[in-house]
């Protein structure tokens, strides 16, 4: 190693530059040497330090690493831009110069990157505050090390903002309601300051459609739904507890809201059987269709229907009629299967000669009622399963009814029963035959509660059964305090 030794190193022309090496070249200063600074240092600030500049700044610019800043608010806020793409080791240093930050605030603006670890602009909004960052990395970023009071700087808040389908507001929260098809654009994420980066949601699917000749009620469409602890002040349905809020992120979520199955039309032919509900869908959650009632047709069945036909997020009731045993028998819910359940199996028909009265179907929260046998004036046949009743929309609505079954009988008309109402959450009515007040046709459910269709009623000419109720989806989140 060579070796230079001088007292003064000057450049060749006054108030000329010295260039000490080339770039990239490492230049040590040894251990016990002290460096003496009497003139102005910028730019030469060591991991942790900065070196002060101080011309003071009074309009926004971009921050160089290694150079802190007097900030003079005293004409307006003030945005001070991190540098982008920093390396580890980083340093970048803001001081209040005039004491104005408390009326006029100091952003410092993250440029891309996080700072302690949120990724959200830092803001000085207490008088005569500073601060000193250094960036460490992609998943913490700038990191505050020095201030002068950690409660005067504080992280801005964020909220979740979003667009798509019918928005309306409750207090802080914002909902969104999908009646159809749609798409659920997220553009801004929360932060711990302000809201979380997740949505409730309420997913209902559509309701099973249901059949002709004393058919059960159409199952229900699936209700899934979260506790409302991310969006909280409202009362979700028993269903939502101990469910967890939605984690979204920026980008476009697609709404399916499933229509309600179709129900069996005059004349029917043969076998007569309705179609089940369609699925919702938001995100990873998904709810299954209510099952839509098996007919009673001509030529009946000489075994049992396939169970898995009728089967859905709710299942449908049982169908009576001669010769036709698997028409009795409840179709399953929760299928396929989902925690905690999204819904319920339909009741079983009963054939009693001179008797025969489709089961219920099921819904949210209750299963379809059972055909009752030798009924009276007084009793009604099957009823479908009760819906679940949650406020995400701001105000209880009752969803994912089960249709009532249809009955018909051929004893005296003094002794003709109610008909099997729908349950609650737009369920439809079942049909009886008999005439004004009893219809014989199947009520629809209710459009966009995912209610089941009622049963029809049968006698020497077909009534028709209803068709299920349209689902929905709605999601809730926090936008401001």
């Amino acid at each position: 190693m060579s070796e230079v030794k001088v007292n003064k190193i000057s450049p060749r022309t006054a108030c000329g530059t010295v260039t000490l090496g080339d770039s990239g070249d490492t230049i040590t200063i040894p251990a016990g040497v002290t460096m003496t600074n009497n003139g102005t240092a910028a730019g030469f600030g060591a991991t942790g330090a900065a070196s002060w500049d101080t011309t003071v700044k009074t309009t926004g610019f971009t921050a160089v690493s290694g150079v802190g800043y007097f900030v003079n608010t005293t004409a307006g806020a003030i945005t001070v831009t991190l540098p982008a793409s920093p390396s580890a080791g980083a340093v970048v240093a803001v001081s209040d110069y005039a004491g104005t930050s408390d009326t006029n605030a100091i952003t410092i603006g993250r440029n891309g990157s996080n700072i302690n670890g949120a990724a959200a602009d830092l803001v000085i909004e207490q008088e005569n505050s500073a601060v000193t960052l250094v960036y460490v990395d992609g998943t913490q970023g700038w990191k505050a090390t020095d201030t002068s009071s950690l409660s005067d700087v504080e992280l801005q808040p964020t909220y979740i903002t979003a667009t798509g389908g019918t928005i309306t507001c409750s207090g802080d929260f914002r909902i969104h309601t999908f009646t159809g098809p749609g798409t659920f654009c997220v553009s801004t994420l929360g932060n711990p300051v302000g809201g979380p980066s997740a949505v409730d949601y309420l997913v209902v699917a559509g309701g099973g459609g249901a059949a002709i000749r004393s058919a059960g009620g159409g199952g229900a469409g699936g209700f899934r739904e979260s506790s409302g602890a991310a969006s909280g002040c409202y009362t979700a349905s028993p269903l939502g507890a101990c469910v967890s809020a939605l984690p979204v992120t920026v980008t476009g979520y697609p709404i399916t809201v499933g229509s309600g199955g179709t129900g069996v039309l005059v004349p029917a032919g043969t076998p007569a059987n309705s179609t089940p509900g369609a699925n919702s869908i938001f995100s990873t959650i998904t709810s299954q269709g209510g099952g839509g009632s098996v007919g009673h047709g001509t030529p009946a069945p000489t075994t049992p229907t396939d169970l898995s036909s009728g089967a859905g997020g709710s299942g449908s009731g049982g169908s009576a009629g001669s010769g036709n045993p698997g028409t009795l028998l409840a179709r399953a819910g929760n299928t396929p299967p989902a925690s905690p359940s999204q819904g319920n199996p339909g009741g079983a028909a009963i054939q009693d000669s001179p008797w025969f009265m489709g089961g219920g179907g099921g819904g949210a929260t209750a299963a379809g009622g059972a055909g009752s046998p030798t009924p009276s004036i007084s009793t009604a046949s099957a009823k479908g399963g009760d819906g679940a009743t949650t406020s995400i929309s701001a105000s209880p609505t009752t969803y994912g009814g089960g249709g009532g079954g249809g009955t018909y009988t051929n004893a005296p008309t003094t002794v003709y029963g109610p008909t099997g109402g729908g349950g609650s959450g737009g369920g439809g009515a079942g049909g009886q035959f008999g005439g004004p007040p009893y219809p014989g046709t199947g009520a629809a459910g209710t459009a966009n509660t995912g209610g089941g269709g009622g049963g029809a009623a049968y006698t020497g000419s077909d009534y028709n059964g209803g068709n299920g109720g349209s689902g929905i989806v709605i999601i809730r989140y926090k936008f401001q305090n």
